[in-house]
């Protein structure tokens, strides 16, 4: 059995590395925008569960050939401040914009995480939940916050900021699970994996175990 990671994000990939797991990578094609205005009630645990029970739906389809039988991890992480859901900032000014808003205030990383087990090409059990964590933003200065527009980091994740990169500089705690900031809840992986009865140490390397 392998474990597969529906996500194209480099830190997840780091988080599982670090932890024992090397799974096959493989990228979602979902389109999120729809999918979210598709839901426009739904609370913002429910959106970021949806969006991650939806990448590792399509990943599965996907690779039910090659790897018949497979756990596929889905994930997908939002920062909620002041009620507001923002995902990746994608330019520099709403980078920008999102700083100005946060700093020196707390939001909540939101991540949601959906497990599907493939036996035999078919998916035969599922489980999905949320993790939420605490973030405590610093106040960069001018120039701190335009150097770190410049590395391009926050462009391109979830809330404009890193916790394992650049942007831990500028956060001065959180409260809760720190994988989960990075992307990838840890210990939520393990208990999702237990309820649909595979054990993480499974997919341990064997460098690891």
């Amino acid at each position: 059995m392998r474990l597969v990671l529906a996500s194209a994000s480099p830190a997840r990939l780091g988080v599982l590395r670090a932890a024992g797991i090397d799974p096959v990578v493989e990228v979602s094609d979902v389109d999120e925008d729809a999918l979210l205005a598709a839901h426009p009630d739904a609370d913002p645990a429910a959106k970021v569960t949806l969006l991650a029970a939806a990448k590792a739906a399509a990943v599965a389809d996907r690779i039910a050939g090659d790897h018949p039988d497979a756990v596929v991890v889905g994930c997908d992480s939002m920062l909620l401040v002041d009620g507001e859901l923002v995902g990746k900032p994608y330019d520099a000014d709403t980078a920008r914009r999102r700083w100005k808003a946060m700093a020196g205030r707390t939001g909540e990383l939101l991540t949601g995480h959906a497990v599907l087990r493939l036996t035999g090409g078919e998916m035969v059990q599922r489980a999905e939940e949320h993790a939420g964590t605490g973030v405590r933003f610093a106040e960069p200065t001018g120039a701190e916050l335009d150097a770190y527009l410049a590395t391009g980091e926050p462009l391109h994740v979830a809330g404009a900021f890193t916790l394992d990169g650049f942007g831990g500089w500028f956060v001065e705690g959180i409260d809760g699970d720190p994988s989960n900031v990075i992307g990838i809840s840890l210990p939520l992986v393990r208990r999702l994996l237990a309820s649909i009865g595979v054990g993480v140490v499974e997919f341990w390397t064997e460098e690891t175990s």
